[in-house]
């Protein structure tokens, strides 16, 4: 039993040894201050509830967020056409809806034109209210470079002929 230490271990809060308890009155941490008998830190945001990464995150969004990563909506054409179907049959956004087995908001985002266009939805839509609804295009995404490389196609193919040789002058 040698190797073993029988000295008394302090778990609770009281001091052992010679440590020094801290002042309990304004009057004594002031004192204790002034002599350096304590220190004290002082805690920059300390309380807050602010995350220090929530600011970075939208404005990164913002950034990341342009013509080219942006998903192509339905358009307003296609709303309005839609909106004049239902309301020709007396119809709410919810009646048509169930017809076609989706839910109501999608009805509503394809009526503000916010939707991204599903060709599936919008042949059950024409079935159901009867008409022929505006299928929204694809946009080019360099408009400029592939204009002028269509018109430098159809400036050559205007000088071919098809079916045979070319034309001797």
């Amino acid at each position: 039993m040698e190797g073993q230490d029988w000295s008394s271990t302090n778990v609770g809060r009281g001091t052992v040894g010679g440590a020094k308890a801290l002042p309990k009155t304004k009057t004594a941490l002031a004192q204790a201050l002034r002599t350096g008998g304590v220190q004290s830190e002082r805690k920059h945001a300390s309380g807050t509830n602010a995350s220090a990464h929530s600011g970075a995150n939208i404005n990164a969004r913002k950034l990341e967020e342009s013509d080219e990563t942006r998903h192509a909506t339905s358009g307003k054409a296609l709303g309005k056409a839609i909106m004049q179907a239902r309301t020709t049959k007396k119809w709410t956004q919810k009646q048509l809806a169930t017809s076609i087995n989706e839910k109501p908001q999608i009805i509503g985002q394809y009526e503000s034109g916010s939707a991204i266009p599903n060709p599936q939805i919008i042949s059950k839509l024409e079935r159901q209210l009867n008409c022929r609804l505006p299928r929204p295009g694809k946009a080019p995404k360099s408009a400029g470079a592939k204009q002028t490389a269509n018109q430098g196609q159809q400036k050559k193919a205007a000088h071919l002929t098809r079916g045979g040789p070319a034309k001797r002058r």
